[in-house]
């Protein structure tokens, strides 16, 4: 891949606006997400708010060390800051790092790590990244720096004193309880699907067109044998039989199992680990939010295991 254009004296094609950096004093994760379910998710709103300006200010400052910004010019501790950021989630980072790689900045010039960043940050929509990769064809699937693998998302304080009576009782709630056994799932995992998912509305439509209480797209609707994805029990049915078997391929990780359920698996699977999506991660924060547990039984016959759980050692026992 070539690079064209100028940055600081080096290849760029555009300029990057300097950022305010924020001091936030964040509360406990659990304690906001918990009360924002209460409250309609107003504070929660709030909370992801503040994390987003977070990586805006680890990003901001990282620009100030890359380019002696008022601060001694340090490549490595601009590398940390971004990969911090681009590891939350943020395509800006995302885009730096690529920059980074692209120009042998601190590290070894790599076209192809650059081309990867480049098309994670092109896939959250960064304007730039996507006009760079326009001119790669295929799939960049080079190892990412180990900065950026992330199995797990910690467990946060457990809220389950304030979450206890946030899922409705009813015509739901019964049928999962009914359903969830029959595919060995657990109820409470189900339910924080579909709280993250749909917050129990049989009739919700996602942008992508998923549908239904656990927002099933039309393949995952066909590769379950889902006749009606708008039917409360067919939709159950589809979305707990998608969980067993996301459950059996990364062997009872919840984290990655979450992930897959909001990406895909093979989303897991090439970023070998939960991807670097700003909405995947805060999807994944979400769910074992309510769940907190960080892994789940799983049938051992029913997949061959994910080569994610294999390479890192990670499956439940």
């Amino acid at each position: 891949m070539q690079v064209i254009g100028k940055k600081d004296g080096a290849p760029l094609c555009c300029y990057h606006m300097k950022i305010l950096i924020k001091t936030h004093q964040f509360t406990s994760f659990a304690m906001i997400f918990a009360y924002s379910l209460l409250l309609g998710g107003d504070v929660w709103a709030n909370e992801k708010d503040d994390l987003l300006s977070s990586s805006e200010s680890l990003t901001s400052l990282a620009r100030q060390y890359e380019n002696a910004e008022g601060v001694p010019k340090d490549y490595q501790k601009a590398l940390e800051l971004y990969c911090q950021a681009a590891r939350a989630g943020f395509a800006d980072a995302q885009y730096s790092m690529g920059w980074m790689y692209a120009n042998g900045r601190g590290v070894s010039k790599n076209d192809e790590i650059a081309a990867q960043f480049f098309q994670i940050a092109a896939e959250q929509g960064h304007q730039q990244a996507i006009e760079l990769t326009r001119n790669i064809s295929g799939n960049v699937t080079s190892s990412l720096p180990t900065c950026m693998t992330l199995t797990e998302v910690s467990q946060p304080l457990s809220t389950e004193a304030l979450t206890s009576h946030i899922y409705p009782k009813g015509k739901i709630s019964k049928l999962v309880e009914k359903l969830a056994p029959r595919y060995s799932i657990d109820p409470n995992l189900a339910m924080a699907i579909i709280y993250v998912e749909s917050r129990f509305n049989e009739r919700a439509i996602s942008p992508k067109d998923a549908q239904g209480l656990m927002q099933l797209t039309q393949g995952t609707a066909e590769r379950f044998s889902v006749k009606d994805r708008f039917n409360a029990e067919d939709n159950l049915k589809g979305g707990l039989s998608y969980l067993r078997w996301l459950l059996a391929f990364f062997r009872g990780n919840v984290s990655l199992v979450a992930a897959a359920y909001n990406a895909g698996e093979r989303s897991v699977e090439k970023y070998h680990g939960v991807p670097p999506y700003l909405e995947t991660r805060d999807y994944v924060k979400n769910v074992t939010a309510l769940y907190q547990k960080a892994t789940h039984p799983f049938q051992r016959n029913l997949v061959d295991s994910s080569s994610v759980v294999m390479r890192q050692g990670i499956a439940m026992r």
